[in-house]
């Protein structure tokens, strides 16, 4: 597989991964732990498979997931870090 072949398919297994993510914080009624805990595993999981992607999924990713924290979680359960 050549270079820029692996990389699309890395970035289409990240963004699989975040999208999975996103539905879930958008469709399940889950508390403030729960969803910040999944966001935690996204990230873990994501550089378990891809350790040199931290720099993508902070500047691509990570924006994005806390925006449907602050669109689908309650209020109360803002002020917790996702790191």
């Amino acid at each position: 597989m050549l270079k820029e072949e692996r990389l699309q398919e890395e970035e289409k297994r990240i963004k699989l991964i975040v999208d999975l993510t996103a539905a879930i914080l958008m469709r399940e009624q889950i508390s403030r732990e729960e969803a910040l805990d999944l966001v935690r595993a996204t990230k873990k999981k994501i550089l378990q498979l891809f350790p040199d992607k931290e720099a993508v999924y902070d500047l691509i990713y990570k924006p994005r997931l806390e925006r449907l924290l602050r669109a689908f979680v309650r209020r109360e359960f803002l002020s917790v870090s996702m790191n």
